[in-house]
């Protein structure tokens, strides 16, 4: 192979070539050519989005999914290579376009017109989006009425506009000021014109909620829970089910099963068994307690801070599995305790190969062993990856 070939991704998306040179915009198997330019290869693949790649969204669409899923598995086995360990992994799930259930946009005034959509790569500029292929359809169709809604209203500052796809439709909470009746008026019009499930600002004393015909919950394991302003979700609906896959298959028959960093529960109202459920999140953890109070679930939620009180290792040897899905900084204390437990089996669930790989050495190096990884790319072209793990005693 020329060493002007470039055969593999770098974590932050350049290509990099065989002797270590970094292009932007390069697939594997394409050739950087003496003065700099690609001439493209079997991975390349025309992004189909006007605005990649200036638009900060999206990083990887010049990747055909094979070169896509060959990025994530690589992302994985560097993380893992660091720390000195080898897994199986699996083929990647990657979730479909169009598909993403939640995303952060950002608004501002600009040219005497409104702004709506992502910040440039490396800037906090914003590009004023006209298509996109990863938002979910039901999301991307609120845009361009939402920026009306924003003129009526005055938006002078810059604000940011949580989208989530839910049971009755999308919730919009923005970090905006609506004061007066024709606000009050523009934007129950706005929601009823666009079938919106709830509307909520935050002028940063915390969300106030103007339309909300009816309570929004999101539906996880088949349960309706109710869904707090700006709470946590998997991106895509397929991409859950896939880590809630991988997570069932990893504990098996257990019996009686931990939940850690539980969330709203995508977890634990999917699992069968007994389940302990601990969030730090006292909102997500309530609308937990409430759900499963409807359902009848064997969930017993708590609300534990796991960083500041990760569970002991007396507490840890009461169950025959652990699940576990930390946030990015992943769950080092946790994990420690867990290295030094009888547990059988543990579920890690991890949006961060770099801190899961660090967990997994304390895991390892307490007798675990790492038996398979599932990646799961839910955030299509980004260089955002995601996985599921099994350790077994």
């Amino acid at each position: 192979m020329s060493a002007d070939t470039i055969v593999r991704v770098a974590a932050r998306g350049d290509g990099v070539t065989a002797d270590g040179r970094h292009a932007a915009l390069a697939a594997p198997g394409d050739i950087l050519n003496a003065d700099g330019s690609l001439t493209h290869g079997p991975h390349h693949q025309t992004p189909p989005c006007r605005h990649f790649p200036v638009c900060g969204g999206c990083q990887l669409q010049h990747l055909d999914d094979a070169a896509y899923a060959q990025f994530i598995v690589d992302r994985i086995a560097r993380a893992l290579a660091a720390h000195d360990l080898e897994a199986d992994i699996r083929a990647p799930i990657l979730s479909p376009p169009r598909s993403r259930r939640r995303a952060t946009l950002h608004a501002e005034t600009k040219g005497g017109r409104i702004t709506i959509g992502f910040a440039e790569q490396t800037s906090h500029a914003l590009v004023d989006i006209q298509e996109c292929h990863v938002l979910a359809p039901e999301l991307f169709a609120v845009v361009a009425p939402l920026r009306k809604l924003l003129a009526r209203l005055g938006m002078k500052r810059r604000a940011d506009i949580q989208m989530t796809s839910c049971d009755q439709g999308v919730d919009l909470l923005v970090g905006c000021r609506a004061e007066g009746l024709a606000a009050a008026e523009a934007i129950i019009a706005f929601c009823q014109d666009n079938g919106i499930a709830r509307f909520a600002v935050d002028d940063g004393l915390g969300p106030e909620t103007r339309w909300e015909p009816e309570p929004v919950t999101v539906t996880l394991g088949g349960v309706p829970v109710p869904f707090p302003h700006g709470a946590f979700l998997q991106a895509t609906a397929d991409g859950e089910a896939a880590l809630v896959a991988a997570a069932r298959e990893a504990i098996g028959s257990a019996a009686t099963i931990a939940d850690l960093f539980a969330g709203l529960g995508t977890f634990a109202l999917s699992l069968d068994g007994k389940i302990y459920a601990a969030e730090a999140a006292r909102d997500a953890i309530l609308s937990l307690k409430s759900a499963n109070a409807r359902a009848g679930r064997q969930v017993f939620a708590d609300h534990r801070d796991l960083y500041r009180r990760p569970l002991t290792v007396q507490e840890l040897d009461r169950f025959e599995a652990i699940v576990l899905d930390p946030p990015r900084a992943g769950a080092r204390d946790q994990a420690a305790a867990l290295a030094a437990a009888r547990t059988p089996s543990i579920a890690y669930v991890s949006c961060n190969p770099s801190s899961f790989a660090r967990d997994a050495r304390a895991l390892c190096d307490g007798g675990y062993s790492l038996d398979w990884i599932q990646p799961v790319g839910q955030f299509r072209w980004s260089t955002h990856v995601e996985l599921a793990a099994r350790f077994s005693r």
